[in-house]
């Protein structure tokens, strides 16, 4: 798939289009839905089929106080959009002279003359131009203007009735629902980021953890123990080894020890030899096993890790690694 960072990356030689457009966030069914019937329509049309986002979220330009976490980076939202087997993606800088565009100008300048548009795929929900002033109706007196087809896809809701929407994930995951929230994804939710180094109890412990901060990670579930999958890049050393490995995930401020930083912390099942420190890391949250509690004392703590363990790797249906049988405090 080709990915565009700018109206000026997309080749000269590009013909006819099948476009859609969306922030995509999280890349849930419902956009999934959208996506597919662009890839089809371009498929049966002969034409190349685009998706067009926007970085960053319009909210963090409109309303930066508001703080709205991405369920998915944009690295993250590009690979989805690539496995829903669209051809290419365009990202749009979202700034403010983006969003002065009037729905006619925008409709005209980007899917008309930077994309050569001859369909247009959208949900019955779309907003577009400034103030979002745009909605289905404006597309379709658009195209019959500019000379391109409409095709509005309805009815996006799961069995219950209501709408797949990124809105709904971030309940989800707000209440640490993260099978629901796969539910709605269509996959286990995932969050990115640098492993970096923190207390060292968890390797004192016997169970070494690789740490990433939650301030920097999007949308991170409610505090608990979660059973899930650490993912390695493919340039990752140790090269034909497992980049997928079963892991217990703990999300939250260790209060047992008394922390204050809310960090994301996976110890991969059985493995003490790993070093992930500046790496780049996935961390795949499958199920959650229990909310996040203090302990009295270190000897219920492990009681319970181990116990933890134990269910992840029931859940992940792997064999469950042998309980350490040491136990060192950390040195201060």
């Amino acid at each position: 798939m080709q990915v565009w960072r700018s109206v000026a990356e997309i080749p000269a030689d590009l013909g006819g289009t099948v476009t859609t457009l969306g922030i995509f966030d999280g890349v849930h069914r419902g956009h999934q839905v959208v996506l597919a019937a662009t890839a089809e329509e371009a498929e049966g049309a002969g034409l190349t089929s685009v998706a067009v986002t926007f970085d960053p979220h319009p909210v963090h330009v409109h309303r930066p106080a508001d703080e709205l976490p991405l369920i998915s980076s944009l690295t993250d939202r590009v690979e989805r959009l690539a496995a829903t087997g669209i051809d290419a993606v365009l990202v749009l800088e979202y700034t403010l002279d983006l969003a002065r565009n009037s729905p006619e100008d925008f409709a005209r300048g980007y899917l008309v003359d930077a994309l050569h548009s001859r369909v247009v795929v959208v949900g019955e929900d779309v907003r577009f131009g400034w103030g979002n002033a745009g909605d289905q109706h404006t597309m379709v007196a658009l195209g019959h203007e500019l000379g391109f087809a409409v095709r509005i896809v309805t009815d996006i809701c799961d069995e219950s009735g209501r709408r797949w929407s990124s809105t709904w994930v971030r309940e989800l995951l707000a209440a640490g629902d993260v099978a629901g929230a796969a539910h709605v994804l269509g996959r286990s939710h995932r969050v990115r980021g640098v492993v970096v180094h923190g207390a060292k109890r968890g390797r004192a412990l016997g169970y070494p953890t690789a740490n990433l901060h939650a301030d920097d990670l999007g949308v991170v579930p409610a505090d608990g123990v979660y059973a899930g999958w650490l993912i390695r890049p493919e340039h990752a050393p140790e090269p034909g080894a497992s980049k997928r490995l079963p892991a217990a995930i703990s999300v939250g401020t260790n209060p047992t020890f008394d922390g204050v930083e809310r960090t994301v912390e996976a110890y991969v099942l059985g493995r003490t030899d790993l070093d992930l420190y500046g790496e780049e890391v996935v961390v795949e949250l499958v199920e959650r096993l229990r909310p996040m509690v203090a302990f009295d004392g270190v000897p219920a703590l492990l009681e319970q890790m181990a116990d933890d363990v134990r269910r992840t790797a029931d859940i992940l249906e792997v064999p469950a690694p042998a309980r350490p049988d040491v136990y060192a405090p950390p040195r201060a």
